[in-house]
């Protein structure tokens, strides 16, 4: 399966979630995404197509719904708190939704890692 059918255009996060999702810079081998979900908020169904680093600006409590609404993961339950400055790491994120259910911004910068061209 090639990417576009994997990660439509159509579901991509900038296109479908652009009040969550900001672009910051483009190029040949990143995409830098501005991540902000408000508290109370859930974001359209959406795909992160590249695999990415995310820098937390500040944290709160989600729950990560599949397209058809089954709960993926709810941050509760990993049992700690993630401090802003974390670094973390993801592959690339098919059709999911999520939902801020904590007291704070969700904050997240992105960098997301483009295949080289011949990949």
């Amino acid at each position: 399966m090639n990417i576009q059918q994997q990660w439509p255009d159509e579901l991509d996060a900038l296109t479908v979630a652009p009040q969550h999702h900001k672009l910051l810079l483009e190029n040949d081998f990143v995409r830098v995404i501005d991540a902000t979900i408000p508290p109370g908020e859930m974001t359209a169904v959406h795909t992160h197509r590249f695999a990415a680093s995310h820098i937390v600006i500040s944290w709160s409590d989600f729950i990560r719904y599949d397209a058809k609404g089954k709960v993926l993961l709810d941050s509760r339950n990993i049992g700690k708190s993630i401090a802003p400055h974390t670094v973390l790491w993801s592959e690339p994120l098919g059709a999911h939704a999520l939902k801020n259910v904590g007291a704070h911004n969700l904050h997240i910068i992105s960098v997301e890692i483009k295949p080289k061209a011949d990949e």
